[in-house]
């Protein structure tokens, strides 16, 4: 796809942190009142928008980590834009396996939300988006070109703490169905990045759910989904009654990552806990 090779982010803030804000796998329908196993996604974006914006923290940026789309729709994806459109900060996206891109596209652009492969933010951080969706299958896989790509940005600024962005998970979340669907040939990311100690930090989306962990050297986190959430460590597909949320991280000047997840409260959008996939 064509991207925008370099995004240049200023930072104003005087310690020099970035602070960003991860809002992933919104599974948009064209039909506001579309619902995904039971929960209307719609509804649930709107509450977690809100919600965030209770919060009034100012972010630098906002990270759409794939999946915005349920159906394909074109209209999904303008939703999403409305969505946020009352925030100031730019909106960086990378495609889920759900996404059909000539819309993400064409859409998001349109609302001057804008593709980029590769971000400078600040004075010491870069941010690198990988295109890990595989048309027609679920599980992702990264291109030769993808991880040229990454290594060219790291060896280009090796001076810059890097946080990558994808939108499958890169090794094992636990769950036998779920991991069936990951980054397939994820040791080639892990060899590229074995040689750039300043690769502090991955952030995918993908599993609806809370993941922070170390692999490597290397913190890997994803964010809840805004509408249904998967139960970690299950065998065989089940949802989890935990609450839609999003992701705030902070990227300080040391190369240190400080995040926190959030969710929404009350139970509005309990799913349907007896389905057996999507």
């Amino acid at each position: 796809m064509t991207l925008l090779s370099r995004y240049n982010l200023p930072i104003t803030h005087s310690d020099g942190e970035v602070r960003l804000l991860q809002i992933t796998d919104t599974h948009l329908f064209a039909d506001p009142a579309g619902r995904l196993l039971g929960v209307t996604t719609a509804q649930s974006f709107t509450a977690v928008v809100e919600a965030i914006g209770e919060r009034a923290n100012q972010m630098d940026a906002i990270l759409a980590t794939g999946d915005i789309s349920q159906d394909h729709s074109a209209a999904s994806y303008q939703r999403f834009a409305q969505g946020i459109a009352h925030w100031q900060s730019p909106c960086f996206w990378l495609p889920g396996n759900h996404d059909d891109q000539p819309n993400m596209h064409s859409q998001l652009n349109q609302h001057n939300i804008q593709p980029a492969q590769h971000v400078l933010l600040g004075e010491h951080w870069q941010m690198i988006l990988l295109d890990s969706q595989v048309p027609g299958v679920p599980h992702g896989e990264l291109s030769d070109a993808q991880l040229q790509h990454l290594e060219q940005c790291l060896t280009a600024h090796p001076e810059r703490f890097a946080l990558i962005l994808l939108h499958h998970h890169p090794l094992p979340a636990g769950s036998h169905w779920l991991d069936q669907h990951q980054l397939k040939n994820q040791q080639a990311l892990w060899q590229v990045l074995a040689n750039y100690p300043q690769a502090k930090t991955i952030i995918c989306g993908h599993i609806h759910q809370d993941l922070d962990c170390c692999y490597q050297g290397v913190r890997i986190m994803s964010a809840p989904s805004t509408c249904i959430q998967f139960l970690p460590d299950s065998y065989d597909f089940a949802l989890d009654t935990t609450n839609p949320g999003w992701r705030e991280l902070t990227l300080h000047a040391n190369g240190h990552v400080s995040t926190q997840v959030h969710r929404i409260e009350g139970n509005r959008f309990l799913p349907q806990l007896d389905a057996g996939g999507y």
